[in-house]
């Protein structure tokens, strides 16, 4: 008889304890207590953007929508005009500090190529725009620097740019840019590093020695053309991401690149999503230190709460420092302390990348996520793109349920509701 009623009693706690646990719209708390493939709804489950914020593609406004998907939906990236700045500071300090080899064909014209990743994204159109910022080489559009590509400009008439002037070693510099396109490959994939390889091929034919300076809005572009023509010419290349092949070849006269904290933006990523499944305030870990004594200081990062959108800094990275960071897939150490199992219960999470052959985020960023996704006990579902569809990516989330919650990183910036849809 007591063995009966202490099974009814076990019985009816245990019920008790489902129906607590299946608590409706409170996703982080609820999370925190059922396995993977809770009870929570799809639609209140946490959500991470990355990499690519939702926004439009052609007017860079943010698609609010999206970032506002849940209470526990965020966005996580890098300060794109803080390093698009940089890079284009990068480039004019290299050239006034080496102007008395730089112009190779002694006419008094600096010229540079430029290959432009995806003519569509912010952090692309932030990058063109840097560098004509700082090299004097922008033309005002809307209120705004315009980042089209221009094709090519031998003559200098462009519209879309107008010759910019350095001076430099007592002598006064005309700055032209000969030549940018977006490196989009025929099967629709942006950003791409064949692409660029082939594009440096036709425009070293037509601008010869007139090219004296390359740059690139990613390193992934970058080192093709630095391999394909300008390391054997030596002509100074730049990019973006401190890719570790990007990192290394600025021994070999690659003229600079910018990293964008991967190690932060990675820890991010997962750890916005760690938070809300503990449903814990979300600075944990991140502002404010955890139980381990993982936390970020305010250089690496910041918040701005009415995008909710956390922000990685950029640093330059060039001959006087790439020996810091010849490792791009290093967890960064203040960060580096594993969680406790038995408080942060292990929890399944799904997360694509765009493009299973983008440099950056396959050889660098993905590294990074897996690291720390042992170190917060996430057990990651890693999903690669083709980069050129969101179907072929969305197709392989048939079963959402299944998981805890997602980071999604978009082929383009204006198709959040081609994910969004399935978690309704």
């Amino acid at each position: 008889m007591k063995r009966k009623i202490a099974l009814i009693t076990m019985a009816a706690v245990m019920a008790l304890s489902v129906t607590a646990c299946g608590g409706g719209s409170d996703s982080g708390k609820s999370a925190s207590n059922n396995s993977s493939g809770s009870e929570v709804a799809n639609k209140d489950k946490p959500l991470v953007w990355f990499n690519r914020q939702p926004s439009n593609s052609s007017t860079g406004e943010l698609d609010m929508t999206a970032l506002n998907f849940n209470k526990d939906t965020y966005y996580v990236g890098f300060d794109a005009n803080q390093g698009a700045e940089l890079q284009g500071t990068m480039v004019k300090d290299y050239i006034e500090k080496n102007i008395d080899k730089i112009d190779r064909n002694g006419d008094g014209v600096i010229g540079y190529v430029l290959a432009i990743g995806d003519i569509g994204h912010n952090d692309s159109i932030a990058r063109t725009r840097g560098v004509r910022k700082a090299l004097g080489t922008g033309v005002e559009k809307d209120g705004d620097i315009d980042s089209a590509p221009i094709g090519t400009n031998a003559d200098g008439t462009a519209t879309a740019v107008k010759d910019g002037t350095i001076e430099a070693g007592g002598k006064k510099y005309v700055v032209r840019e000969l030549a940018s396109q977006e490196m989009k490959n025929s099967a629709g994939a942006t950003w791409d590093a064949a692409t660029a390889g082939n594009s440096i091929g036709t425009w070293s034919s037509s601008f010869g020695e007139n090219i004296d300076v390359v740059v690139s809005n990613n390193d992934g572009m970058g080192m093709s053309m630095f391999n394909a023509w300008s390391k054997d010419n030596k002509v100074p290349t730049f990019g973006y991401d401190a890719n570790n092949d990007a990192v290394a070849a600025i021994a070999e006269g690659y003229g600079g690149t910018i990293s964008q904290h991967a190690d932060v933006q990675a820890y991010l990523t997962l750890r916005v999503i760690r938070n809300a499944l503990d449903g814990v305030d979300i600075d944990t870990g991140i502002g404010t230190e955890d139980e381990a004594g993982n936390v970020l200081s305010e250089d690496v990062y910041t918040y701005n709460e009415e995008q909710r959108s956390y922000y990685a800094l950029n640093v330059a990275v060039t001959a006087d420092n790439y020996q810091e960071f010849t490792d791009s897939t290093k967890v960064y150490e203040p960060v580096s302390k594993q969680l406790d199992e038995k408080e942060h219960a292990k929890k399944k999470v799904w997360l694509n990348i765009y493009n299973a052959s983008d440099n950056f985020l396959s050889s660098t960023y993905q590294p990074l996520l897996k690291n720390y996704d042992d170190l917060l006990n996430l057990d990651v579902e890693y999903i690669g793109g083709d980069g050129q569809t969101e179907s072929n990516i969305t197709n392989r989330l048939g079963n959402p349920s299944q998981y805890d919650a997602f980071a999604i990183n978009m082929v383009k910036t204006d198709n959040a509701a081609s994910y969004t849809s399935l978690l309704q």
